[in-house]
C-alpha cells in the first residue's frame, strides 16, 4: 500500500464530524448566524451522496402538522415508545421542526403544498415531499456555506486530552495522509450503527439493507473510548420493510391503506389489536404481529395490494423513486403487477440508532454530552426517538446556537496534545504494518471482512438477531459477551492492504466497541418493554414499576470494561 506519510493540521472554531443531514445543518446554521466563523466539516464519503438520506426520502416523518402542537407530538412519541422517552429532547425538537424543514426548503427541497399553500400531510406527523435530491440539495447549501469540507477523511478518535475533546483525529483515504483537526467544539453527527448483526440479504446482496450500511458507529465507538456516556441501546430499531429490497413499508401502508395480510388473505393486525387491550398499534407491535403470524405457520406476511388504481401506482412509483428505486426495477424487469401480487413484508437486522429508535449519547437539552468540548446530534444521539431527519436539523440548530452562546475555550496543554495524537496516528496505521507479514487466518491473522463475518453471526445467534427471531435470554446474551471478548483480541492481528481495507479495520473495530456495548444494555434490563425490540424470554411482562426509566453505560479504556447504570426519566 502507497501513501502519503504526512501530517494535515486545521484549526477551526467549530468542527463537525459528519456530513449527513444533521452535520450538514449543523455546519450551514453556524455559518448562517456568525459568517466569520471558522467551520471545518470532516466526511468519510463525499458530502453530495453521504448519510442515511444519500439515496432519498419521499417524505419528512417528524413534524408538527395543524391540529397537533409540540406536546402532543411529544405525547405520540411517549406512547409509542412506552413511556420511557426524554421528554425534554423531544419537546425541544418539536418546537424547532416547522423552522428547521423550512430552511431547507429554502434551500431547494421540493415539500409538497395543496391549493390553500399547507404543507400535504402523510400520517399524523409526517409530510409530503420530492426528496431524491435531499442531500444534493443540502451539500450545494453547505458548499455554498464557507464552511471547509473534507470528504473522504475517516474520522478515528476523538482528539482528547486534559479531560476534553479539541476536535478529532484520522486519516484521508485517497492519500493517507494523517489528519488533524482542533476546535474548541465538535459536533458529532456520525449516524446509528448498521452491520453488527446478520443481514436479511446475503452474499454479493449483504449490503441491500435498510439503514446506510456506511454508518459504522464511528461516532458512537469514539464517544465510548473517552468514557462518554451513551443510553438506551438496548432500544434497537428493527425495521417493517418489503423483502429483499429493504424498502419502506409506509408508503403503502399509510399512504396507500394497504393492511398487513397473512398467507390466508387474514388483515392480522386487528386481532392483535384487541388481544393487546386495544391500544394504538405501534411500530414494535406491527413487526411483533408478523413475527407471531409466521411462527404460528400462517406466514408468508404481505401488504395487501388488490385495491390499488393505475393512478395509485402512478404514486407509488414515484415515491418509491424518491428513495428506494430498485423495487420498481425489480417489478419492471419481472413484469410483477403489485395488484395481483401481493408485497411480501420481513423485519430487518437490528440497528442502534436514534432516529427512529433512541440509542445513543447521553445528553442535556443544548445537545451537550457528558464530554466537555462534544456535543451530538441526529441518530448519534440518544433519548428521543421518531426524530428521522427533520429532528436531527433541530437539534443540529440547538447545538449550534448553544455553541455560539459559549465564551472561548481556555488554553489548552500543546504537549498533552501532541502526545494523543502521536498514540493515535500508531493505532491508526498499525494495520498496514501487519499486512506487510499477512499469513492468513490460519496463522491468526485476519483481514476486516473475515472478523466482521464472525461479528454478525455471533450477534445473530447470541444477541437476538433474526435467526432468532430477536429474542433474547441472560445466557445468550453471555455467550456473546464472552465470544465478543475474544473477537477483540482477534483485532491485534486484522490487517490492511490498502487504505479501503484500512477504513473497513477501523469500522469493524468500531462495531465490535458498540456491539459490547449494546449486549450490555440488553442483558442490564429486566424486563420487556419494546417488542421485537427487545424482547427478553427469561423477563416477557413490561415492569414499569422497577424499569421505566433509561440504561445507561459508560466503557473505561483502562479496564476494557464497560459498566451498566440507570437514570430516571426525566434525565
Amino acid at each position: 500500500m502507497s501513501f502519503d506519510p504526512s501530517i494535515e493540521d486545521l484549526e477551526a472554531d467549530l468542527l463537525v464530524v459528519g456530513g449527513g443531514a444533521a452535520g450538514a445543518m449543523a455546519a450551514v446554521h453556524a455559518r448562517d448566524l456568525n459568517p466569520e466563523l471558522n467551520v471545518v466539516l470532516v466526511e468519510k464519503a463525499n458530502v453530495i451522496r453521504s448519510g442515511c438520506l444519500c439515496a432519498g426520502i419521499s417524505s419528512i416523518n417528524a413534524f408538527v402538522n395543524k391540529g397537533e402542537t409540540p406536546e402532543s407530538f411529544t405525547d405520540w412519541v411517549s406512547r409509542d415508545n412506552f413511556g420511557v422517552i426524554r421528554e425534554d429532547l423531544v419537546l425541544s425538537l418539536a418546537r424547532r421542526l416547522e423552522e428547521a424543514v423550512k430552511k431547507v426548503e429554502g434551500w431547494g427541497l421540493p415539500v409538497l403544498k395543496d391549493e390553500h399553500g399547507d404543507y400535504v400531510p402523510r400520517g399524523r406527523a409526517s409530510i409530503k415531499i420530492r426528496g431524491e435530491r435531499i442531500k444534493p440539495i443540502m451539500a450545494r447549501a453547505l458548499n455554498g456555506s464557507g464552511t471547509r469540507v473534507l470528504n473522504r477523511v475517516v474520522a478515528t478518535n476523538f482528539w482528547h486530552a486534559d479531560g476534553r475533546v479539541h476536535g478529532v483525529l484520522g486519516f484521508n483515504v485517497r492519500t493517507g495522509a494523517f489528519v488533524r483537526v482542533r476546535a474548541p467544539h465538535t459536533i458529532v453527527a456520525t449516524g446509528g450503527c448498521a452491520g453488527l448483526y446478520q443481514n436479511v440479504n446475503g452474499g454479493l446482496a449483504r449490503h441491500k439493507v435498510w439503514y446506510s450500511p456506511f454508518n459504522t458507529g464511528a461516532g458512537l465507538a469514539m464517544g465510548l473510548r473517552i468514557g462518554a456516556e451513551m443510553t438506551s441501546f438496548e432500544m434497537r430499531f428493527i425495521a417493517l420493510r418489503v423483502r429483499d429490497f429493504m424498502s419502506p413499508t409506509g408508503v403503502l401502508a399509510q399512504g396507500f391503506k394497504c393492511p398487513q395480510v397473512n398467507a390466508l388473505g387474514e388483515d392480522y393486525l386487528e386481532k392483535y389489536y384487541s388481544a393487546w387491550g386495544g391500544r394504538k398499534m405501534s411500530t414494535a407491535h406491527r413487526l411483533l404481529a408478523t413475527l407471531n403470524e409466521e411462527k404460528a405457520g400462517r406466514g408468508p406476511c404481505y401488504l395487501d395490494t388488490s385495491h390499488l388504481t393505475e393512478a395509485d401506482m402512478v404514486k407509488i412509483k414515484t415515491s418509491y423513486l424518491d428513495m428506494s428505486p430498485s423495487i420498481l426495477l425489480m417489478w419492471g424487469d419481472s413484469r410483477i403487477d403489485p395488484r395481483t401480487n401481493p408485497v411480501r413484508i420481513c423485519g430487518s437486522e437490528p440497528y442502534v440508532q436514534g432516529g427512529h429508535g433512541m440509542s445513543g449519547y447521553w445528553i442535556d437539552s443544548e445537545r451537550r454530552t457528558t464530554v466537555p468540548g462534544l456535543y451530538a446530534v441526529g441518530d448519534v444521539a440518544g433519548g428521543a426517538p421518531k426524530k428521522y431527519a427533520s429532528g436531527g436539523w433541530a437539534e443540529a440548530m440547538i447545538a449550534v446556537e448553544d455553541i455560539l452562546a459559549r465564551s472561548p475555550q481556555a488554553p489548552v496543554d500543546r504537549a498533552s496534545l501532541i502526545e494523543a495524537a502521536d498514540r493515535e496516528q500508531a493505532r491508526v496505521f498499525a494495520p498496514h504494518g501487519r499486512a506487510v507479514t499477512y499469513r492468513g487466518p490460519a496463522s491468526g491473522d485476519h483481514t476486516p471482512e473475515e472478523i466482521e463475518g464472525r461479528l454478525q453471526k455471533l450477534m445473530d445467534e447470541h444477541a437476538g438477531g433474526m435467526s432468532q427471531d430477536y429474542e433474547l435470554t441472560a445466557a445468550r446474551l453471555d455467550v456473546a459477551r464472552r465470544s465478543l471478548k475474544k473477537l477483540e483480541e482477534s483485532l491485534e492481528r486484522m490487517v490492511a492492504r490498502n487504505l479501503h481495507e484500512l477504513m473497513l479495520a477501523h469500522e469493524v473495530t468500531d462495531r465490535v466497541l458498540v456491539a459490547r456495548a449494546l449486549v450490555e444494555h440488553l442483558d442490564y434490563r429486566k424486563e420487556t418493554r419494546w417488542p421485537c425490540y427487545q424482547t427478553r424470554l427469561d423477563y416477557p411482562e413490561r415492569d414499569d414499576r422497577n424499569w421505566k426509566l433509561f440504561v445507561n453505560t459508560v466503557y473505561d479504556a483502562k479496564t476494557g470494561d464497560v459498566r451498566a447504570l440507570t437514570r430516571p426519566l426525566k434525565g
